[in-house]
């Protein structure tokens, strides 16, 4: 059996994992690598035949985790790709939407190198026909049921939370007539995450693929995210009887703000105020929520039976079209504007930040994380001028943040869920989707309990 990390390692983005039996080859994962130093024409150029591959094993519809199967496809992968059905659903959607985004990028290109003789256009790395060969190779597995691939290897799914039908990959392998298993984490939930359910802990296994996005970092401790929303929403809607933008994913991030929002005025802890959800994404994702509800947690289960619907109150309101959008800017009541995308890089949010940046009755509520280089990342550090739509504008609307929304484990998180192997069965701990930082400090946690930990180099087979 052999291990080869192909993307992900020693950095956050680009999931790509290739384990080899008995010539069988499996890949699980195949993300979108969008480190600042890559291009993304750069993501068609993989270390191996795409054809050669057997079957794809996808832990979670993340598109740094599935964003670069039409890619596989179109190359020549023609096998089946294994996934839960609700990150089947999702991955369709953002696959859908990804293709925009590119297509989006090559118009603009095309209109700052109109007159310029800059040579082609970059294309898009994959169009719509693409995606929909890729989901017609999707096949879906339930969760905790064991799926046979082969002769030689099966798979079983375990919940691990962060997104919906996000899963942790485990797999118990006949190499050559010794039995092995190998688990891969995906991307690790946290506890008590609204509308999804907590990690459940993994079986025991020889080795073990684990992310390490927060490791030696931890989420804030104290408050909850209602009382940040409370707090935040009662301050600059009703005190100052403004305007809050909250940049939010569409996809897990939306869902979760806009069950907790429900929570908070379906019991009058604050009177009412108008609530645009604008992003067709969100709302379409939503209903992939809405279909699932069996996975949800317990107490949106229990908010559903007493309360209904968790993604629907008073006030609320799914934006359909770009005219609607157009539409917020002239409502000039109080109100709360979620939008995409989460790092202001494009989308709808643009927009609005656009019309609200400089209006000092504004606060906008950062939710989630910020890549160095983005329109968020330097509104977070506070700079006084950004440069929006082909202006600069001033920054005169309160900027806040919090981590309370991330869907990732933190530092004991990921640690703990390491902890349940016993460190003298668990033969190795490879860790991978991570800064370099982050991997050093859960790797020296885990050494000093006895771990052996490899933090691997990109395209290094290891065999097990």
């Amino acid at each position: 059996m052999k291990l080869t990390i192909h993307g992900a390692a020693r950095q956050v983005t680009g999931s790509m994992h290739l384990l080899e039996v008995n010539r069988y080859k499996i890949l699980i994962d195949c993300g979108l690598d969008y480190e600042k130093d890559r291009s993304v024409q750069s993501n068609e150029n993989f270390p191996f035949n795409p054809s050669d591959i057997d079957v794809v094993i996808l832990t979670h519809a993340h598109i740094d985790h599935s964003g670069n199967l039409p890619t596989l496809v179109r190359m020549g992968f023609d096998g089946q790709i294994l996934c839960t059905p609700p990150t089947a659903e999702l991955s369709e959607l953002l696959l859908m939407d990804s293709v925009n985004v590119f297509l989006n990028k090559q118009q603009k290109s095309g209109r700052h190198r109109r007159g310029r003789n800059h040579g082609p256009r970059p294309q898009p790395l994959y169009l719509q026909k693409h995606v929909m060969d890729t989901t017609e190779r999707f096949v879906t597995i339930a969760f905790n049921k064991p799926f046979r691939l082969n002769g030689d290897v099966e798979l079983t799914f375990i919940p691990v939370g962060h997104l919906l039908g996000a899963a942790a990959v485990v797999l118990k392998v006949n190499d050559n007539g010794e039995e092995k298993t190998i688990a891969f984490t995906g991307d690790i939930g946290r506890k008590n995450y609204p509308v999804l359910d907590d990690p459940q802990p993994l079986p025991k296994v020889d080795y073990l693929v684990s992310e390490s996005t927060y490791g030696g970092r931890s989420h804030s401790k104290g408050e909850t995210i209602e009382q940040v929303l409370i707090d935040t929403i009662e301050k600059a809607c009703i005190k100052e009887s403004g305007r809050l933008i909250i940049p939010a994913f569409s996809i897990g991030r939306t869902q979760a703000l806009v069950y907790s929002l429900n929570k908070i005025f379906s019991t009058g802890k604050l009177p009412p105020v108008k609530v645009f959800v604008d992003s067709p994404l969100a709302s379409a994702s939503t209903n992939v929520f809405r279909k699932h509800h069996a996975l949800l947690n317990a107490e949106a289960q229990d908010f559903y039976r007493t309360q209904g619907d968790e993604f629907e109150f008073d006030n609320l309101h799914y934006i359909e079209n770009l005219k609607e959008s157009q539409q917020i800017s002239n409502y000039f009541e109080p109100c709360i504007i979620i939008s995409s995308a989460g790092m202001l890089e494009g989308g709808r949010i643009q927009d609005h930040l656009y019309n609200n940046i400089q209006n000092y009755y504004c606060t906008i509520l950062f939710i989630g994380y910020c890549a160095k280089g983005t329109l968020g990342y330097r509104l977070l550090r506070g700079d006084p001028v950004v440069h929006i739509k082909d202006r600069d504008l001033a920054v005169y609307a309160t900027i806040k943040k919090t981590d309370l929304f991330s869907a990732h484990g933190d530092h004991d998180d990921l640690v703990g869920t390491v902890r349940q192997q016993a460190p003298q069965n668990l033969k190795k701990v490879f860790l991978v989707h991570g800064e370099a930082d982050s991997m050093v400090a859960m790797a020296n946690d885990l050494q000093q309990d006895g771990y052996e930990v490899v933090i691997p180099e990109k395209d290094l087979p290891y065999d097990l």
